[in-house]
């Protein structure tokens, strides 16, 4: 017998293959208009990130550290630097920098794009402020100024040892605390000093790293003119090894007044000249038990490397530098010329003086 044919399938109705086409042309519809919108919101972002943003005016804005993307975002729109923080978040984050943005202050351009303010977090490229302490200035004087730095943060440290800080220029950022600075002057003067110390002249009459600051620091306070530093130094180690006193006026006016130095417009008295401390080097031989001042590299330079003289005296010379000698006559005769230039100036100011009343 041959076998009977098997049923054939029952045939869909014209009206169910329509429900079916139906659904699949809604799908690929439904889809078409998500990737056209998902396009028109994309390009329209992208046009907002880039385009010029609300700033009228430069204006400056702190991202403090370990800050995320979403409270800088917030913050940048509430100074008016951007005009919309979820745009700006998700630009970044698309944009693959959303770990990248830099703490720090950062100045912003009038106009400038979000795209423009992403870049100049991402580049670190914030602004730097200075703090600078100039050679010869004491511990006290520096801390002084590191303490009035509005843009510095947190207390002062506990003061270190007269010396020990660098004189320099010193860049920073808003937020810096006050001990990071005080510690990387302090570093910075440690390794000048052992460097210089390390390469110094030999049979210098200096027994220590200590003596060494001390004499640099005098020497800073003696003079100001960067090319006489190592004449001055020669005067002192001369001095030294003779056994003589250095007769250094800074000397005693530290002893007397300590690090916040002489008050502006006082004069030096002969009680002053005559003070009884370990710094007055009128009636002490040798150094003082320690610097006066932070002496800077061309003072420390000077003292490991001075200038060899047989001069033992120098006196102002009246044009803002000195007169050097090897011997006292000299001297002396150096000191009553000085003096008399002194007499002659006051006697034209006073008359100067005079006539213009």
């Amino acid at each position: 017998m041959k076998p009977s044919p098997a049923p054939e399938p029952p045939r869909r109705s014209r009206q169910s293959r329509n429900q079916l086409v139906i659904f699949l042309n809604f799908c690929l519809s439904a889809a078409l208009f998500l990737v056209l919108a998902a396009g028109a919101v994309l390009y329209w972002g992208k046009s907002e990130f880039e385009r010029p943003g609300p700033l009228k005016s430069e204006a400056t804005y702190v991202v403090p550290s370990s800050t995320g993307v979403s409270a800088i975002a917030s913050g940048l729109e509430r100074q008016g630097i951007i005009a919309d923080a979820d745009v700006f978040e998700y630009g970044v984050r698309l944009s693959g920098a959303g770990s990248k943005l830099k703490a720090g202050e950062f100045a912003f351009a009038p106009g400038a794009s979000m795209r423009q303010v992403m870049e100049k977090l991402v580049s670190g490229q914030s602004i730097m402020h200075a703090v600078t302490i100039p050679e010869g200035w004491t511990v006290n004087r520096a801390y002084e100024r590191i303490a009035a730095a509005d843009f510095l943060s947190g207390d002062m440290p506990g003061e270190v040892p007269e010396g020990t800080l660098k004189p320099d220029t010193y860049l920073v950022q808003r937020g810096t605390t006050r001990k990071e600075v005080v510690q990387r002057m302090k570093s910075a003067q440690d390794r000048l000093v052992q460097e210089i110390w390390d390469g110094r002249d030999p049979d210098l009459p200096i027994k220590d790293i200590g003596q060494f600051i001390t004499l640099a620091s005098i020497v800073e306070r003696e003079t100001g003119i960067a090319g006489e530093r190592p004449h001055v130094a020669s005067v002192f180690i001369n001095r030294l090894k003779k056994g003589m006193r250095l007769d250094s006026d800074p000397t005693f006016l530290y002893g007397v007044y300590g690090g916040a130095g002489k008050p502006s417009g006082q004069p030096v008295t002969q009680s002053d000249k005559d003070s009884d401390t370990p710094y007055n080097t009128y009636k002490i031989r040798g150094l003082p038990p320690g610097p006066i001042a932070n002496p800077g590299r061309a003072a420390l330079e000077a003292v490991a490397h001075p200038l060899q003289t047989d001069d033992l005296y120098f006196v102002a010379d009246g044009t803002g530098g000195h007169a050097f000698s090897s011997t006292l006559k000299e001297h002396n005769n150096k000191v009553a010329k000085y003096r008399k230039l002194q007499r002659q100036r006051a006697a034209e100011e006073e008359s100067s003086s005079g006539s213009g009343g």
